[in-house]
């Protein structure tokens, strides 16, 4: 159980660090997303053409599992661009209301009924975020766009519970990622477009930064998430999930200095937010 629980923290800490060394990386969010998703496909595909078992899956499930990787591509880039319209600190605030946007949006999806607690709860998160967004009015933009990605987060682990039953977690990691990155380079177009975004290659230290991003924050993190899941319970792992825009904040303070970035009120706004946050866990916790 301990080794479990150090691979859990592992793994959330190095989710953790995809934050920082994606504010290292000088590509813009969109090919950033698309050279993480190439280098990760490929890598996955010889990894497990290595091991000489078979992937297949129907291609109906196939394209659905595609299409969901497709709006993970899609969170991918929201997410970085709000590091390089902000910062990392902004971008992992955004995400940590994850949960409770969850509780929002999972029942309108899966036809349950809401929880006034959770509204509440949500409401509360609200407050923070809009705290933070009137007193850094100069990240605006990065808030949008990082609650754009909070929004696809979601939309991810909801889909994914259709689908987690019935396949294997690597099955499903392997067309995920391999259809976002099918998905993402037919959408290159009209992020060119309409935002502008030319094809780069990266140049440089990107090299390494990228590799990183897809080899050990990535790829690594999976097998020990997956090794800790067969010795923890799920709702452990969601708690200790809940540790990553920590550990992503706090790099960022030490490495960037971006608590000099951010004003007081931000403090006030992210406590409002690891309140409801909180309570939220608390309260999944007793019903477990």
């Amino acid at each position: 159980m301990k080794k479990a629980m150090l691979q859990m923290h592992a793994a959330v800490f190095l989710w953790g660090f995809t934050g920082v060394l994606g504010r290292a990386i000088t590509l813009h969010s969109t090919m950033l997303v698309w050279w993480r998703l190439l280098i990760t496909a490929i890598s996955l595909w010889v990894l497990y053409l290595a091991q000489g078992k078979s992937r297949r899956i129907n291609p109906k499930a196939g394209l659905q599992i595609a299409l969901i990787g497709t709006i993970l591509a899609l969170h991918w880039v929201c997410f970085y661009a709000s590091i390089k319209l902000a910062n990392v600190t902004i971008a992992l605030t955004c995400l940590s209301t994850t949960a409770l946007l969850a509780s929002l949006i999972e029942p309108l999806i899966l036809k349950k009924p809401f929880d006034r607690v959770e509204i509440f709860l949500g409401l509360f998160a609200v407050a923070g975020i809009i705290i933070i967004y009137y007193n850094h009015l100069q990240f605006s933009v990065g808030i949008i766009v990082g609650l754009a990605a909070a929004v696809f987060t979601v939309l991810v682990s909801v889909l994914n519970k259709k689908i987690v039953d019935t396949y294997q977690p690597e099955q499903i990691t392997l067309y995920q990622l391999s259809g976002g990155f099918v998905g993402l380079t037919v959408l290159l177009p009209l992020f060119q477009t309409f935002f502008g975004e030319n094809f780069v290659a990266p140049a440089g230290w990107d090299w390494l930064w990228l590799f990183l991003l897809s080899w050990v924050c990535t790829i690594l993190t999976f097998f020990l998430y997956i090794r800790a899941l067969k010795k923890i319970s799920a709702f452990t792992a969601n708690l200790v999930l809940t540790l990553e825009p920590v550990y992503g904040i706090i790099l960022a303070f030490i490495l960037y200095h971006e608590n000099r970035e951010v004003s007081r009120w931000f403090y006030v706004g992210f406590a409002l937010i690891s309140v409801a946050v909180v309570v939220h866990t608390r309260r999944l916790l007793k019903r477990s």
